[in-house]
């Protein structure tokens, strides 16, 4: 927060064409000729593969050790918590650069570093400039440069987790959980009826789709979703219905942003 306080951060995107392409191989990998290049009386030839391509099972992480060898000659530092996000001191300005797959967020104090910065990767990358961030990863970006306030917001991804469950169209909640809201083992299926009625409700997947807008934006989501992750291996009715209060709750509360 005091980094946005104290300075006018540019956010743009970038985006990495083909990315798993950029990618060395560490090993003699094979695979058999592409349908249409098959020469006659050359059909027990195989291709010896030089350089990485979509499908190996290794793509990913050579892309990664090649994207990382290429931003750290650079003099960008990587982040020791969390191996996808870099920083570069300049002076007395910065840049953060942050990759996911092929995507990249750009963060700087200094347009000019910014620039650089994305003359530097298009030299080593075929890049495509995105410019303004504006939406990341389902998050939405939104910026008021004259109060200084950047907000974060998942409405369309709410939205959609909304609709997956078909509560889009529900009444709205006004918390995720009441004061009188108790969850325990006791609510868990007793017998085997029950145990096929809960087969039927995706509660899995309802917390997993709560805990990304609660970690991402939604800090006001934690309790609440923490209580109902502590009965996946076996949720009953009351933890199902619990779940769906906090639908009900974003349904109210999906326009909402984390300002900084």
């Amino acid at each position: 927060m005091a980094l946005v306080a104290h300075y006018d951060m540019e956010l743009h995107q970038m985006d990495v064409k083909t990315a798993f392409l950029n990618g060395d191989l560490d090993e003699e990998i094979y695979m058999k000729q592409p349908v249409g290049f098959i020469e006659s009386g050359k059909e027990h030839l195989v291709c010896r593969l030089n350089k990485s391509i979509y499908g190996l099972k290794q793509a990913s992480r050579q892309w990664y050790l090649k994207f990382d060898a290429v931003v750290t000659s650079s003099g960008f530092v990587e982040n020791l918590v969390d191996e996808c996000v870099y920083m570069k001191i300049s002076g007395r300005n910065f840049i953060f650069l942050v990759l996911y797959v092929d995507d990249i967020l750009l963060a700087s104090t200094d347009k000019g570093l910014l620039q650089q910065t994305k003359h530097f990767l298009s030299e080593n990358f075929d890049m495509k400039d995105l410019g303004d961030a504006s939406y990341v990863l389902g998050i939405e970006i939104t910026r008021d440069r004259s109060k200084h306030l950047l907000g974060l917001s998942q409405q369309a991804y709410i939205s959609k987790v909304l609709k997956r469950f078909e509560m889009h169209t529900c009444s709205p909640g006004a918390a995720p959980m009441s004061k009188g809201d108790k969850l325990n083992k006791n609510q868990c299926p007793k017998n085997e009826l029950e145990k096929e009625d809960m087969k039927t409700k995706p509660y899995s997947r309802l917390v997993g789709s709560l805990m990304y807008a609660q970690v991402c934006t939604r800090p006001d989501l934690a309790y609440a979703v923490g209580m109902l992750a502590r009965f996946q291996s076996n949720p009953g009715h009351e933890h199902w219905i619990a779940g769906k209060k906090v639908l009900r709750y974003l349904q109210k509360s999906k326009g909402y942003s984390l300002v900084y």
